[in-house]
């Protein structure tokens, strides 16, 4: 029972993430339950059959905050499926001895790709146009694949793409992600039934993370607006780095002093990826303050317009100087 508790909390605390992120449910999930000694394969299983619930009630709550662009969800899902159920079925078919070290590798390179994603300032400029299909087909085959196999990276490599493009505002971005994803997760789920049988879902995992998902997804829709994205990316990255490097380090066989100096060294670039994360959250936040206050300074200018005087000639008159336009003249130039 206690275990359980443990497993919904982990579920809860995954999808809290992963709604205001778009990104991390499958990397927090299937990363503790490696950890825990459960076999790749019904780790990533058990994951993506919880997914089916968490990720309904994530799209339905986003949706409701007006977080979705349909159009996006319906180019993305299908290609996404089918990569899935591919990856589902080649994890399916390896053994538990050669998947343990590739799951985590896959996830140690989503961790590391996170710090340095959110280790830097996030765009949120919009630009003109539409993403085309052509884009989000590819985009979400890849990230359809590599979500199966690694027991999570649909979020992480979907995300950051949509967000790179500048074409979707950020909680449009994520409610996007994270409402596709239920098709994804259906099909991943199809295909480790084929390959495992239904012996290879935990189901009492799935229970406990599905009870934590569902809690938190209608909280996390409503988070991701006020949320500091660049630090819980940061510091979520530096979790499944560290937690994966684990398993990693033990296939590599490292011992003597090499296996403390790499946890080190991890540790450091983690500190140092939060370091930055903060920098470049308070450097977007002072240029958004600097924004706001730019309109508040211009109707400043407003009562020398009313009278027909060039708000030029009132700034040129506060520190004794004449426009070069009304030297020449005495009169404004027509502009």
């Amino acid at each position: 029972m206690r275990k359980l508790l443990v497993l919904a909390l982990v579920g809860l605390v995954a999808q809290l993430i992963d709604g205001s992120l778009g990104m991390a449910y499958g990397l927090t999930s299937s990363t503790l339950l490696l950890v825990a000694g459960v076999a790749p394969a019904a780790a990533s299983a058990s994951v993506h059959l919880a997914e089916i619930g968490t990720t309904l009630a994530a799209g339905v709550a986003h949706w409701r905050f007006g977080n979705v662009d349909w159009r996006v969800v319906t180019r993305i899902a299908l290609p996404g499926a089918i990569g899935a159920f591919a990856g589902a079925t080649l994890l399916s078919s390896i053994s538990t001895e050669a998947a343990a070290p590739w799951m985590a590798g896959i996830l140690f390179t989503l961790g590391a790709y996170l710090l340095i994603r959110f280790a830097r300032p996030l765009r949120t400029d919009r630009v003109g146009g539409r993403l085309r299909g052509r884009f989000l087909g590819p985009l979400g085959l890849v990230a359809g694949f590599v979500d199966a196999t690694g027991g999570g990276g649909w979020g992480p490599v979907a995300t950051p793409a949509l967000l790179v493009s500048g074409r979707m505002e950020p909680r449009k971005v994520i409610g996007s992600v994270d409402t596709a994803e239920f098709v994804v997760a259906g099909a991943a789920s199809i295909g480790f039934l084929i390959g495992l049988g239904s012996e290879g879902f935990l189901l009492p995992t799935v229970a406990a993370l599905l009870i934590g998902g569902l809690i938190a997804a209608p909280l996390a829709a409503w988070l991701v607006r006020i949320v500091p994205a660049q630090l819980l990316g940061a510091a979520v990255g530096g979790v499944i780095v560290l937690t994966n490097a684990r398993t990693l380090i033990r296939s590599a066989e490292l011992d003597g002093p090499a296996r403390p100096a790499l946890y080190a060294l991890l540790a450091a670039g983690w500190l140092a990826a939060l370091v930055l994360a903060v920098r470049a959250l308070r450097r977007t936040r002072r240029a958004r303050a600097e924004a706001a206050a730019a309109p508040a300074a211009a109707p400043a200018a407003a009562p020398a317009a009313a009278v027909g005087v060039p708000a030029e000639a009132t700034d040129a008159a506060s520190v004794g100087e004449v426009p070069a336009d009304l030297a020449a003249t005495g009169t404004p130039t027509p502009r």
